[in-house]
């Protein structure tokens, strides 16, 4: 009885499902009975999970199409092996074994329905007819698996038969079946390629690159066909705007016309910057509607202006070429008055050494002394050579310059560069000439520093020698005091020129988030366990809290009593509230020290800090007496601040609607991708936001978030690292900062990335840049 009664519940449930679907199994409908030779050729190297077009496609014009073989087998395979949909679902009475099998296939295939997810892809392509995602694909539109044939230009369904969800099977025949001829789906073709309509293949290839150049990311590039047949160009991706922070943006193209600006116009962009980038750096930004727009410092370029673009910056390639020219002309005057000046003192050097030498060789014997007494007998004076030859120099100089300026107004008569249009080729060949003019005038600088370092030190020698030569001059009044003199047992030896080393600024190492981040909190986590006491880790807790705002009213002694008593009031509430839903007050802590946790993918068992035990909010009855904790703790905190020290220069930031407090403690994230994101996420209705970049120095003092600030470790198995939080704790009070840059970015970002349907949100960052001075 018992089996028989669940029998014809199961029967029930399957009535129910033919009846939503609307097959009759005794009467199929020829629309399901129906199948074409379809002769779909399948190409080698398609990436079916990389979706090209998405179509609204007629339901009647889509053929199902059932196979054995797995998702996970080949393409051809499973086409191979597939079968129509009429011969897993006819009943014949003189069926043979094969066919009793598909029959079964079908029925657990049926078995496996759920009416609720039929109602949800209905549901979903009810939303899509009326609009299309933001991003085009949407969620689950894998399960749809609907090709191509071009030879029998027709679509069809393939579907493994060994899948778990069949929802969008069972919708297309449920569609079939209602037979309305208009009916149409939207969904991802797979294996499609482009079909070129707007652009060709090879063109949507090259505009991949060009925005991954420009964008620093690949887009998803869509052939989208609406309702009405008609196809556009849809482009959708993220794009860098400031350090590691990304916005959205979409491209819709409904013509070919509007589509190759826009591909002609990325072109020209990505042929200068790729040939020419020590001179073009292209930013890549978005305006209020979403759209990607291209800037070269702060001016957008459009195509339309792209002539004129060009034409402006040929001009100025020629204006640095002739200040690069006239700059050129005047090092090498100023190399070759060096160069000169460089060769008398090297021969005024000569001529004292060689005196020096003389000296100390004759000073060996008798006839030596007298013979270099009377050869040198005379003052020799300094050569006056240089200042002769200077003069000689200026002449030359002016000379030169009467005739550049002939030069100049040659060459402006023969270059009428506002009549002319000039190509990407001429613009690239003018770049190319300054670059080559550029690279010779940093040359002769460096020529001109290595002379004058030369030039001082034989000055510097040569003024040695000549102390050294009027040490011996003083003694020859008399040939008696000159014997005298040279025959001391020591002798002032000619001093070398000291060497100077060129003045070149350090390159000092800046931290990264990406590369440094994990080995900066072990070492800073390692410090903060082995430095800090147990009271100035707790303190540091408290300031990873909401009460950081009272914190800083006591740290600037501008709290008054009523604000810790309504703090207090607040602690004592949430606490009632935690010891009703936990365990609290039973055993003291919420936390079990004999429970395992993670961390990431390590396992610990130590407890967590708890504010209110570290505060003994349950014995504290006044605001007073909190204010004495809180006076503590910012004593804690100063004092373990100290305890650490920035052995880089590091970048942090801040995201805040309001304006930065510079007067007290603040806490900054190290990545200012994920402090923005955060902070949209939390304040969707605010409209105004400001994201506050600072550089700390080496040797600036903080607090890090690390493991050690979180928990207790006093089972000593707490990983070592800053696996909970990125953020370190500032006192902006002791620094002397200076705003260095103001900047403004556009930022779109969807709602919720789990609706397809979500709204794209546009929001206006401003950026302020400061460092220490």
């Amino acid at each position: 009885m018992v089996a028989s009664r669940k029998k014809i519940v199961m029967n029930d449930v399957l009535e129910q499902k033919l009846k939503y679907i609307g097959l009759d199994l005794n009467k199929i409908p020829k629309e399901l009975l129906q199948s074409t030779k379809l002769n779909f050729r399948v190409i080698k190297g398609t990436n079916e999970k990389k979706y090209k077009q998405y179509k609204f496609v007629n339901i009647k014009d889509i053929e199902i199409l059932l196979t054995p073989a797995n998702r996970s087998s080949d393409l051809k395979e499973r086409y191979e092996e597939a079968e129509p949909l009429a011969t897993y679902i006819s009943v014949d009475s003189s069926a043979n074994a094969e066919n009793i099998v598909q029959n079964t296939v079908f029925f657990n295939m049926f078995k496996k329905l759920k009416i609720s997810e039929i109602e949800k892809i209905e549901k979903e392509q009810e939303e899509l007819a009326k609009k299309l995602p933001f991003k085009i694909k949407y969620n689950r539109n894998y399960l749809w698996q609907i090709y191509y044939s071009e030879s029998a230009d027709k679509y069809f369904m393939l579907v493994p038969t060994d899948e778990t969800n069949f929802s969008c099977l069972f919708y297309l025949i449920k569609k079939k079946i209602e037979n309305n001829k208009n009916e149409k789906i939207f969904v991802p073709i797979t294996c499609a390629d482009y079909s070129g309509k707007i652009l060709k293949k090879s063109e949507l290839r090259d505009l991949e690159n060009y925005l991954w150049l420009l964008t620093k990311d690949y887009p998803s590039i869509y052939e989208v066909t609406d309702l009405d047949g008609e196809t556009s160009l849809e482009i959708i991706g993220e794009s860098q705007i400031y350090g590691k922070i990304k916005t959205l943006y979409k491209m819709n193209f409904n013509t070919t016309k509007e589509a190759s600006k826009f591909y002609k116009l990325l072109k020209a962009l990505f042929i200068l910057q790729t040939e020419l980038p020590h001179y073009y750096n292209f930013v890549a930004n978005i305006d209020d509607k979403c759209n990607l727009k291209i800037c070269l410092n702060n001016s957008e370029v459009v195509y339309e202006k792209l002539p004129d673009f060009v034409l402006k910056q040929y001009v100025d390639s020629v204006k640095l070429k002739q200040k690069a020219q006239e700059e050129i002309k005047v090092l090498d005057i100023k190399l070759n008055v060096l160069k000169k000046e460089s060769a008398e003192l090297e021969s005024e050097y000569l001529a004292k050494e060689k005196q020096i030498s003389t000296f100390l060789e004759c000073k060996k014997s008798f006839f030596g002394k007298v013979k270099y007494y009377f050869k040198f007998g005379k003052k020799n004076g300094t050569s006056k050579k240089i200042k002769e030859n200077h003069e000689e120099q200026i002449i030359e100089k002016e000379e030169k310059e009467e005739k550049e300026e002939k030069e100049d107004r040659n060459l402006k008569k023969k270059f009428k560069l506002e009549n002319k249009r000039y190509t990407l080729d001429d613009l690239i060949l003018s770049y190319k000439d300054l670059e080559i003019l550029e690279n010779h005038q940093k040359n002769t600088v460096l020529d001109i520093n290595a002379i004058k370092l030369k030039n001082k030190n034989l000055k510097k020698k040569i003024e040695n020698a000549t102390s050294y030569i009027n040490e011996i001059n003083k003694h020859k009044k008399s040939i008696f005091e000159f014997w005298k003199y040279s025959n001391k047992d020591e002798v002032k030896a000619l001093e070398e020129g000291e060497e100077e080393e060129l003045n070149i600024s350090k390159i000092e190492r800046t931290f990264n988030f990406d590369n440094d981040f994990e080995e900066f909190g072990e070492k800073i986590d390692k410090n903060q366990r082995m430095k800090f006491t147990d009271s100035e880790l707790d303190s540091s807790y408290i300031s990873s809290t909401d009460l950081l705002d009272l914190i800083n009213l006591t740290y600037k002694k501008e709290a008054e009593l009523k604000d810790y008593s309504t703090v207090l009031k607040k602690l004592k509430d949430e606490l009632d509230e935690e010891e009703f839903c936990g365990d609290y007050e039973i055993f003291g802590k919420s936390d079990d020290q004999t429970k395992e946790s993670n961390i990431g993918s390590k396992i610990h068992r130590e407890t967590s800090r708890n504010q209110y035990e570290i505060l003994d909010i349950v014995d504290i009855a006044k605001g007073s007496e909190l204010k004495k904790k809180m006076v503590g703790i910012v004593k804690d905190l100063k004092k373990a601040m100290k305890k650490n020290v920035l052995d880089e220069n590091i970048y942090i930031y801040k995201a805040t609607s309001s304006e930065l407090n510079f007067d007290e403690f603040q806490t900054f994230s190290l990545d200012e991708e994920k402090e923005l994101k955060k902070y949209l996420e939390e304040n969707k209705l605010k409209k105004k936001c400001n994201l506050y970049k600072i550089k700390l120095n080496k040797g600036t003092n903080f607090i890090a978030y690390s493991n050690i600030i979180y928990y207790n470790n006093i089972n000593m198995t707490l990983p070592v690292g800053m696996q909970l939080s990125n953020k370190i704790l500032v006192d902006l009070s002791g620094l002397d900062l200076k705003n260095t840059k103001k900047n403004v970015i556009e930022k779109a970002f969807i709602e919720d990335e789990k609706d397809d349907f979500s709204k794209v949100i546009m929001r206006n960052i401003s950026i302020h840049e400061y460092e220490i001075t």
